[in-house]
């Protein structure tokens, strides 16, 4: 096993290599977040090709990045938690409020909220913020790229 300082130094080689090959000039940022999770972090000028619709890109950038570090450290790799211009830090603060506000709803018009389809990182986002609440359930519908939340009020 190696420690986190290896691990970091074999990470930024492995991550730097493959933004330099997307053709980013800019310098990811690498560190530590906990002890499991290695945090990329990147700020860019237009992130758009990166981030993709819904942060589906961004998604498959992190999963390629953790298969390409399984291989150089011959070992399983940390998480990746990588995040390009916040994307990420302020996508969930959107859809905690937007999950809030849909419950709000649900619980004031006494009948079901549906949100729109959503990746599953995102469901779980929803799903663990409206879990705090006693008054709303959440749960997931549909199938593949339509699957979305549907919030109902406890009393329905």
């Amino acid at each position: 096993t190696m420690n986190p300082e290896e691990t970091i130094q074999i990470a930024e080689q492995v991550i730097r290599e493959l933004f330099f090959r997307l053709g980013v000039e800019e310098v990811p940022a690498v560190s530590m977040q906990d002890s499991e999770t290695l945090a990329v972090t990147l700020t860019m000028e237009d992130p758009k090709a990166l981030i993709g619709e819904r942060g589906q890109t961004l998604f498959e950038i992190q999963h390629l990045l953790r298969t390409m570090l399984r291989k150089k450290l011959q070992q399983d790799p940390p998480h990746i938690f990588l995040d390009i211009n916040d994307y990420r830090k302020s996508r969930e603060e959107y859809l905690r409020d937007t999950a809030r506000q849909a419950a709000d709803e649900a619980v004031l018009l006494n009948k079901p909220r549906e949100l729109p389809a959503m990746s599953s990182a995102d469901r779980r986002i929803v799903h663990v913020e409206l879990s705090r609440r006693a008054d709303v359930v959440s749960e997931s519908i549909g199938e593949g790229e339509d699957r979305r939340v549907v919030i109902k009020p406890k009393t329905f």
